[in-house]
């Protein structure tokens, strides 16, 4: 899970294959690497991806704006 969502935002986000360009740890948002918008597609992304449906109470940053957050997120799903 954790591979799939990390090479998602580096191919869509980040434009290159090298690992060492996130951490998945950092805020996607603090970073400048995604901003709102960004989170809508990645929402799309896991919603297609990992079968789930992210509620409107589930989009917070808690739960999205890092490849952490998103793993955790899921996991409680």
């Amino acid at each position: 899970m954790e591979d799939k969502i990390r090479a998602y935002v580096l191919e869509n986000f980040l434009f290159t294959d090298d690992q060492n360009a996130l951490v998945d740890s950092e805020s996607f948002l603090e970073k400048g690497i995604i901003d709102s918008t960004g989170i809508l597609e990645i929402i799309g992304f896991i919603e297609a991806e990992f079968n789930v449906t992210v509620e409107d109470d589930d989009m917070v940053p808690e739960n999205l704006d890092s490849v952490n957050n998103i793993v955790a997120f899921l996991s409680k799903k």
